[in-house]
């Protein structure tokens, strides 16, 4: 038989395992958002000490360098004061009539179904630096957003 029509084994054709890609930029987060990253360290680390499956040890093992690559480079944001729109802060706002409202958090806390955005978001960079009654233009729009609040 030919070498062409030989395979020792189905792992030289299984897909690439690529690591987790870790956001560009420097790894802001919350008090909030280090805590979540500690028990999401806690917790893999039981997965892996529990896990048998050879490929999903492996997606554990992978997940958990990523979480404490993100560790290693958080720097935590003292909490948001003053009268400006800054990270960590609740800004309440109006957006094409409607009232909306967001907090401004790290990459790995970020769930903007809950309100919660990145502050690499375009939103969240356009209502960085904001006071209440500003007009800011977004999306092409001149005065698109209103601020209303800040907590």
């Amino acid at each position: 038989m030919s070498v062409a029509f030989r395979r020792d084994g189905d792992e030289e054709h299984l897909e690439p395992k690529f690591e987790v890609p870790i956001p560009p930029g420097p790894n802001l987060v919350t008090a909030a958002g280090l805590a979540l990253v500690k028990a999401r360290i806690a917790a893999l680390e039981e997965q892996v000490a529990a896990l048998a499956d050879e490929t999903a040890l492996n997606t554990a093992k992978r997940d958990l360098r990523y979480w404490k690559n993100r560790l290693t480079t958080a720097e935590v944001q003292p909490a948001p004061s003053g009268d400006r729109a800054m990270f960590g802060h609740r800004v309440r706002f109006t957006l094409s009539g409607k009232t909306r409202e967001v907090r401004i958090v790290g990459h790995d806390e970020a769930d903007p179904a809950k309100g919660d955005l990145a502050f690499t978001a375009p939103l969240a960079r356009a209502l960085l630096g904001t006071e209440v009654g500003d007009l800011i233009d977004f999306n092409g729009r001149e005065e698109a957003i209103e601020v209303l609040s800040l907590a």
